[in-house]
């Protein structure tokens, strides 16, 4: 298996609700069809946003056999101050911000918010792992490409 992530799939209980969150964070679908809308994100990868019910039913479980889970993603930033922007912009979209951005153990500065289906979202300034020039995140910088 290639070390690679191709996409996350968030499952949502109101498919519009959350497609309309995230479009006011500033995404732009790539598509809704049959019950999944799917937006595609630098890095060559998609977050699809998908009603609970089609996760079960796709996975081959009913939903007494399904338990909805909590994610977390991670969202880095160039700087600190687009760090409590991203936040704003977050909550004003109808996030519940968790934890307001402060200054972290390792040196980093983030904080934490909630979207209307209970994915929990990092939003991070992480100095030692600057975004690269097409505004794409590796650890500790990668190889500078992205």
């Amino acid at each position: 298996m290639e070390q690679r992530l191709s996409g996350v799939v968030l499952g949502v209980d109101d498919l519009e609700r959350a497609k309309q969150f995230y479009t006011a964070l500033g995404w732009d679908a790539a598509s809704q069809e049959d019950g999944i809308a799917a937006f595609n994100i630098m890095g060559a990868m998609t977050v699809s946003l998908f009603p609970w019910t089609g996760v079960a039913a796709e996975i081959g479980l009913t939903m007494d056999e399904f338990q909805k889970q909590s994610t977390m993603m991670a969202h880095n930033v160039r700087s600190r101050e687009d760090v409590d922007a991203t936040l704003a912009q977050a909550e004003a979209a109808g996030a519940k911000i968790i934890k307001p951005a402060v200054e972290v153990f390792w040196g980093g500065y983030s904080g934490y918010f909630q979207d209307p289906d209970g994915h929990y979202w990092e939003v991070a300034h992480n100095p030692f792992s600057p975004l690269g020039p097409k505004g794409g995140f590796q650890w500790n910088g990668g190889d500078g490409a992205l």
